[in-house]
């Protein structure tokens, strides 16, 4: 017999089991889970004033100029027995700036502004930070929280990056001008890496980045812009996954006011910034990293195996420790108020999760591998995934914006996407990482006879009801190398040849724009609550990204994005670009995103037909490789007069021009249809998707 106090004993997660009866059988895991979050909160609040300070530490820890220009360093180095600052501005003496250890493991020193009252560490000079370890040892470290690191200039010589102390005059510091747009309606990212984002085969910048592909984003319709790889990483071929300074911003593509004006220019286009944010791991160095950084292997991290990504070559947070909470969550706080980011893409979420990082896992979907409690979960990095959304709801409330969070999990942990005061995780967004999986079996395995118009719907609709999902065709990992675009593996070797509008239209390019367009629509339109593409693959980038490394011979020529190759009249990527243009306007215009699913009427076989409604418009898809049909029946609930809002057949977009828009009105007959109250006849031609809406 429950006791009298057991349903407000759930009150707190009843949000989550109202949502999912399946959840009932794990409310007290579920509840524990929680609790862990809500502990540290309770700590948070009694030690620190709460999360917000405790994520404000950014603001003492690492090097300060204060108003009279002495300089504050503050680092955590609990096994140093005793440590100094060093660096040009002393000529690396060990004994000059003898730092001061506390109870608790902190060093402080105050450095003292020079006779003429000028700070005595110049702006952009070398630092660090000299350890002295049980053993006697001295050991040179980068400082943890340092905001700037530069590549050597022996670079071929000696790999390890340099900290500098970043304190620029006061004329020189960037002043933001445009308030931070809104969140969308609808969420359309444009996933995007500043170094590759120029077609010459070099390294591009923040401010080529913000001149050149910010109009271009703007241009496409996407609200949204996801930037990779900022977090500085001294090995640029880890794609900014190896990090090594987790406060410092890559500094090959600029300096960081630059990326702050880069952020400051999105803003006045009306476009927000997320950042690709890596918790998940961090690099193994130890001369640039944070590894070994007190001499011990568990400093932030956990030790022996259990700190160790063994697939990855990485170390390991260990996110039941006070003060790794305190460097990841400042982490978070620091680039939503210095930079002005809009919120993030938490990289490796799969990985954080689950004590088996998800290696070898199949994640059938059984409840039990998610949520028992002797689950192979690690349930200190969920509750810093709670906390990181807590910190982002609470700073958002007080700078009253709303930040994004998006998890990168392909294992459906249930309540990941629900909010916290339902009992959920927080994030606000998943990626749909089944959808471009599913894509690349279709293209690379099926004859277009052979697709199953039945899977390729399931795939795209198979999300936890009430979480919200991103969904996308392909993404970065798809564009890599050793891996192939939708583009690439459509049309392989023609696209070198016979993408000139010149030149006749062959059955492999004719077939591969027409499938490209259909594939990105119905992905866009049914796959999920918001849509992401990578740079270059809106408009089918010809060839792969492979960074310089020693395997290529240090090479940039597959480190790109050809953005002229849309310029050149001449060349039909154009075509694929307009597609995406007009895709994202017809959504902007009529909304579909962030809408409840749809309903979909038919998934005809043999005539390779997928019609669906959504939000009061109707998604005709033709996938037939030769067969078109006139009068073709298909159901809709709203009766009224229907017109077509987007063809992908139209000649300006790369297609044939077979429908007459100006003669398309479709009336509906009230007769029922695959379970609709009505239905309309429409011509649909062979591999063409039309887009029609109710003209009220």
């Amino acid at each position: 017999m429950p006791g009298s106090n057991e349903p407000d004993k759930y009150e707190s997660i009843k949000g989550v089991l109202a949502l999912d009866g399946y959840l009932d059988p794990f409310k007290d895991e579920l509840l524990y889970r929680r609790g862990l979050a809500d502990k540290w909160n309770q700590k948070f609040d009694e030690a620190e004033g709460g999360i917000l300070n405790f994520a404000g530490s950014y603001k003492t820890y690492g090097l300060h100029c204060a108003d009279d220009n002495s300089v504050i360093y503050t680092e955590y180095a609990p096994n140093a027995i005793a440590a100094s600052l060093i660096g040009e501005f002393n000529n690396w003496s060990h004994d000059s700036h003898v730092m001061t250890k506390d109870a608790f493991g902190k060093f402080t020193i105050t450095v003292p502004p020079l006779s003429n009252g000028k700070c005595a560490i110049p702006h952009d000079t070398r630092v660090k930070i000299l350890l002295t370890l049980p053993s006697g040892e001295k050991v040179a470290r980068l400082p943890v929280w340092i905001r700037r690191c530069t590549a050597p200039p022996d670079w071929y010589d000696n790999r390890n990056y340099e900290a500098r102390f970043w304190n620029p005059p006061k004329d020189q510091v960037y002043q933001f001008k445009n308030p931070r747009p809104k969140e969308p309606q609808s969420l359309k990212i444009y996933e995007a890496h500043v170094g590759i984002s120029t077609p010459e085969p070099r390294i591009g910048t923040y401010l080529e980045f913000a001149k050149n592909v910010l109009p271009r984003i703007k241009e496409l319709g996407y609200n949204t812009v996801q930037l990779m790889s900022i977090m500085e990483h001294a090995y640029y071929a880890s794609f900014g996954y190896q990090i090594t300074s987790f406060f410092a911003i890559s500094s090959r593509f600029g300096t960081p006011e630059e990326l702050k004006e880069l952020i400051d220019t999105a803003h006045g286009l009306g476009i927000r910034v997320l950042l690709d944010i890596v918790h998940s791991h961090a690099s193994k160095n130890v001369d640039d990293g944070l590894n070994m950084f007190d001499g011990t292997d568990y400093y932030l991290f956990h030790s022996g195996g259990r700190g160790n990504h063994d697939q990855w070559d990485s170390r390991l947070f260990n996110y039941g420790n006070y003060e790794t909470l305190r460097f990841l969550l400042s982490n978070l706080r620091f680039y939503l108020e210095e930079y002005q980011f809009d919120g993030f893409r938490f990289d490796g979420v799969t990985s954080m999760l689950y004590l088996h990082h998800g290696l070898g896992e199949g994640f059938s979907g059984d409840y039990n591998e998610y949520m028992n409690s002797h689950a192979a979960v690690d349930k200190e990095a969920i509750s810093y995934l709670m906390l990181a959304n807590d910190l982002c709801a609470k700073l958002g409330e007080v700078e009253q914006t709303s930040f994004t969070t998006v998890a990168e999990d392909v294992s459906g942990y249930p309540t990941l996407c629900c909010l916290r005061k339902q009992g959920g995780v927080g994030f606000d967004f998943r990626l749909s990482m089944s959808i471009p999986d599913m894509w690349i079996k279709v293209i690379k395995h099926l004859q277009d006879d052979d697709w199953n118009m039945g899977n390729i719907v399931h795939t795209l609709t198979n999300r936890r009801y009430g979480e919200k999902c991103i969904a996308y065709a392909e993404s970065h990992d798809q564009a890599l190398v050793g891996d192939k675009t939708l583009a690439f593996w459509l049309m392989d070797k023609e696209m070198y040849t016979n993408m000139s509008v010149t030149t006749e239209l062959t059955p492999v390019i004719d077939r591969g724009i027409a499938l490209h367009k259909m594939i990105r629509l119905i992905t866009h339109a049914l796959g999920g609550e918001a849509y992401l593409n990578f740079e270059g693959n809106e408009f089918g980038h010809p060839e792969w990204l492979d960074f310089p490394r020693v395997g290529n011979g240090d090479s940039y020529h597959y480190a790109r994005r050809q953005f002229n190759l849309i310029d050149d009249d001449l060349l039909r990527y154009k075509f694929l670009y307009k597609f995406d243009c007009a895709m994202n306007a017809t959504e902007a215009k009529y909304g579909w995103l962030n809408y409840p699913p749809a309903y979909v009427s038919l998934k005809h076989e043999g005539d390779k037909v997928i019609v669906f409604e959504r939000h009061n418009l109707l998604f005709v898809f033709n996938f037939h490789p030769t067969n078109s049909f006139a009068d073709y029946r298909v159901g809709v609930d709203k009766p009224g007069r229907y017109r077509i809002i987007l063809n992908s057949d139209r000649t300006e977009l790369g297609g044939h021009g077979r429908i007459d828009e100006s003669k398309s009105e479709f009336f509906t007959t009230d007769f029922p249809w695959n379970n609709r109250r009505n239905f309309v006849q429409v011509y649909i031609p062979s591999r063409t998707a039309i887009v029609l809406a109710l003209d009220e």
